[in-house]
């Protein structure tokens, strides 16, 4: 087994057990979970994964952390139609292309947007994209594509759209290739003159290439 399987692995061991152990303990809506210290103990991992899958927790609106005050459980309404998006990616081992289909839709519905408005396609950041690519030749490919999914403006999106990301393991949390350089300046600069077409086009090369990296 990989490094990035193994990860994944465990984020989902963790994340089954803080759910079995809200069950158990009947943890209400507005009551507090146990101290990271406490669960790290009782579920027998490192602290820094129980964070992480706490994080992964609070962008689906199933937590809420408050500052000074802890982590809590919160309201049922908040995130009733993101729970069950997550039990069905987080339970579902052979869903692994659908998972990455799903973020795939996500990215390309904000490529369409940003493509369309004016005043999302002129945001200077695409151009600091295209510089680093020139300067540097390289950008980090997770940064470009949560970028993309935060302007776009979707607070539901970019909560689906991390959970996909961590459930897969972050495999998309690296540097770009030489190959890819290329693909993407095309479709950032596609994309800044509202070319959705050939934005989108860029995309899905961009998403060939990265499957065979």
């Amino acid at each position: 087994m990989d490094k990035k399987t193994e990860q994944k692995k465990v984020f989902l061991e963790i994340v089954q057990q803080l759910r079995q152990l809200i069950k158990i303990e009947k943890i209400q809506a507005g009551e507090k979970l146990p101290s990271e210290r406490v669960l790290s103990e009782r579920l027998g991992v490192g602290r820094s994964s129980v964070r992480e899958a706490l994080r992964s927790l609070e962008l689906l609106g199933l937590i809420e952390t408050r500052h000074g005050g802890g982590t809590f459980l919160a309201s049922t309404h908040k995130h009733q139609l993101v729970e069950i998006l997550s039990m069905f990616i987080l339970e579902d081992e052979k869903s692994k292309k659908d998972v990455e289909l799903t973020r795939q839709i996500h990215e390309k519905e904000a490529i369409r947007v940003i493509s369309c408005t004016e005043i999302l396609r002129i945001l200077p950041v695409w151009d600091s994209f295209f510089v680093k690519l020139e300067i540097e030749g390289t950008v980090n490919c997770r940064d470009i594509l949560r970028e993309l999914i935060i302007t776009a403006g979707n607070r539901l999106s970019l909560k689906i759209w991390f959970q996909l990301t961590a459930y897969d393991g972050d495999r998309l949390n690296r540097n770009s290739t030489e190959e890819e350089k290329l693909i993407i300046q095309t479709m950032l600069k596609s994309m800044q003159l509202g070319y959705e077409k050939e934005a989108l086009n860029a995309y899905e090369q961009w998403m060939n290439t990265e499957q065979s990296i």
